[in-house]
């Protein structure tokens, strides 16, 4: 069992780098919006204020590293880079799914990560599903006290444990379960999917039964789907997956939905996240944190200072589009006018 894991882990990361992971047909949305430039921002750009606030937490950015990987040793490194370079810029560290913690202890170190990040904000992550498969109130517990962690989100991944062999499809029943969960952590709990995206109707029942952030995860970027294609051995799972190439709701489309029903719900955008242009499009829209994966991992395999380069440029350009359009500081940004579209 621990090396199934292990191989499954290490096989998402290498899948996850090729361009066939990603989504055929589907964009992230965002490519509709533009920004009127302002000539005459009357702005200092060395004062643009970045900083936010995560639930009690400060953070230097807007940004979430969303939730990739763990539980194999090539994830330790990835994590361990990520993290010391999270911590280093001030952003948002979201854990890949923490599950294995729970099966074998060999994994957990890949997910103990609050000495190289003792001050940013560190979310834990669980399938969602699995509250249907025997994991307990008392095991998340467990889970949110080895890693430290400062909220804990839920992902749902549907049509990816369908393709992935051995998958858990049971979904049934799950609001509930959730409910009872929110109820008995003291941390906020979020929801996230992992690249198809929540729209408004499912994220009203999520926030119902007590989800304190919801993270749209849209299509537009990795496709899950395609990654347990290029992993499946099953011909007719493989088969099956083609089909869903262009599968799931744009990140920009997820977004406007959930904001306009939502109004004063904590919303993280992902999927699909290309550059601050992006992200800035997002935050105009009503995202309040941005969050990136796949395009953060090649740097995140090589070294942390790969990785702070690379999130010094994402800053760069969210400081840029806000010079751009004479927006001092983030609910600046929130309020824009200039956020056009055509």
């Amino acid at each position: 069992m621990t090396e199934d894991i292990h191989k499954r882990k290490s096989e998402h990361i290498t899948y996850s780098l090729s361009d066939e992971s990603l989504g055929q047909g589907v964009t992230n949305g965002f490519d509709r919006f533009r920004f009127q430039h302002n000539a005459l921002p009357e702005i200092d750009f060395d004062a643009i204020d970045l900083s936010s606030n995560f639930f009690t937490k400060q953070i230097k950015s807007p940004y979430l590293i969303s939730s990739m990987t763990g539980g194999a040793e090539l994830a330790e490194t990835v994590n361990r880079n990520l993290a010391i370079a999270a911590e280093e810029q001030g952003w948002i560290f979201a854990l890949g799914s923490t599950r294995v913690m729970l099966e074998s202890e060999q994994f957990r170190q890949s997910f103990q990560l609050r000495e190289y990040a003792p001050t940013i904000p560190i979310v834990a992550n669980l399938g969602a599903v699995q509250l249907n498969y025997g994991v307990t109130i008392d095991q998340v517990k467990q889970i949110i006290d080895w890693t430290d962690a400062d909220a804990l989100v839920l992902h749902f991944n549907t049509i990816q444990e369908v393709i992935q062999a051995g998958g858990d499809t049971n979904f049934s029943n799950l609001l509930p379960k959730i409910e009872k969960l929110t109820k008995a952590l003291s941390i906020p709990v979020g929801a996230k999917e992992v690249g198809f995206g929540i729209d408004a109707e499912v994220a009203k029942q999520l926030t119902n039964v007590g989800i304190d952030f919801i993270d749209v995860a849209g299509a537009g970027g990795t496709s899950w789907s395609q990654v347990e294609k290029l992993r499946s051995k099953d011909n007719i799972k493989k088969t099956a997956a083609e089909a869903f190439a262009s599968w799931g709701n744009p990140t920009a489309n997820c977004l406007q939905e959930v904001r306009k029903i939502l109004p004063q719900q904590t919303i993280v955008a992902s999927g699909g996240i290309r550059n601050g242009l992006d992200a800035a499009k997002a935050i105009g829209l009503g995202a309040d944190y941005i969050g990136f994966a796949r395009s953060i991992l090649k740097e995140a395999i090589d070294s942390p200072e790969n990785v702070i380069k690379w999130m010094k440029v994402r800053e760069l350009e969210l400081q840029m589009v806000m010079f751009g359009i004479g927006a001092k500081d983030i609910p600046s940004l929130k309020r824009t006018n200039r956020l056009i579209t055509g």
